[in-house]
């Protein structure tokens, strides 16, 4: 896989400016289109099978990391949902054109939803962008994770401290370093849930979730597909399967996904 194709889209203004980090490769469309993890990147096992698979495959494929996160500038404790959709909607304005098939890991199914919300409201006030999605590809959707993985689940402890001090340094399993779970990141994540309404996607949805997951329970899947408007909407429960889903069998199973499209 070759990745010398990074480049760096400037987006924002003022103290809101910020460097994002893209990797792209041109190719036929369907092309497809990753939104990584919470604290994960673009370099990741999935991503980068995905991008390799794409580029034996002849389609194109973007990968990006969040502000704070990889080889994107910024401070991830400065990170809130509603920035990490600007950065997702501000990449994919300005590099897919034609149908893309978004494909999002944990936090990043939670964004690929609220672009594909973005992107309709958009559709409904005025003329359509260069680009489309022709369906959504979910792997341990986090949807709504701030609030029911997150805030709902902390211990009155937990909650005072995040609510005194605005953060609290949530260890790990992934990192050596804790995950730092911001004030901001609670309350700003509170504009921009999902799970309370239907969701309409427009597009055909595909969902991979391991029943072994400690982070993203499975019955949250299951809520997930109960609040998608589409029909076409197919939950892939993987009885081994922990969150990264990252195995090779795995790995598999996210190319047959995409393939579908």
């Amino acid at each position: 896989m070759n990745d010398n194709s990074l480049k760096v889209l400037e987006i924002g203004e003022g103290a809101e400016r910020r460097s994002i980090a893209v990797r792209e490769h041109p190719g036929a469309g369907p092309g497809l289109f990753w939104l990584s993890g919470y604290k994960s990147d673009m370099k990741g096992t999935k991503a980068a099978a995905l991008a390799h698979w794409a580029e034996q495959a002849g389609r194109a494929c973007i990968r990006f990391d969040y502000s704070g996160h990889g080889e994107s500038g910024g401070n991830f404790s400065d990170g809130t949902i509603g920035r990490w959709l600007a950065d997702s909607l501000a990449v994919f304005d300005a590099c897919c054109r034609g149908p893309q098939i978004l494909i999002g890991s944990s936090m990043g199914g939670w964004l690929a939803l609220l672009v594909v919300c973005a992107l309709r409201a958009r559709r409904q006030a005025g003329p359509a962008g260069p680009a489309s999605v022709a369906g959504l590809v979910l792997v341990a959707p986090a949807v709504d994770f701030t609030e029911e993985l997150m805030w709902k689940r902390f211990p009155p402890a937990i909650r005072r401290e995040i609510e005194e001090k605005g953060v609290w340094a949530r260890p790990s399993e992934y990192s050596d370093e804790p995950y730092l779970v911001t004030r901001q990141l609670i309350e700003e994540g509170r504009h921009h849930l999902l799970l309370g309404g239907m969701i309409e996607t427009g597009c055909p949805v595909r969902i991979l979730q391991g029943v072994e997951d400690p982070d993203v329970p499975w019955r949250h899947a299951v809520e997930l597909v109960s609040r998608l408007a589409s029909d076409d909407v197919v939950l892939t429960l993987v009885k081994d399967g922990d969150h990264r889903l990252s195995r090779p069998e795995d790995i598999e199973r996210l190319i047959r996904a995409v393939v579908e499209f």
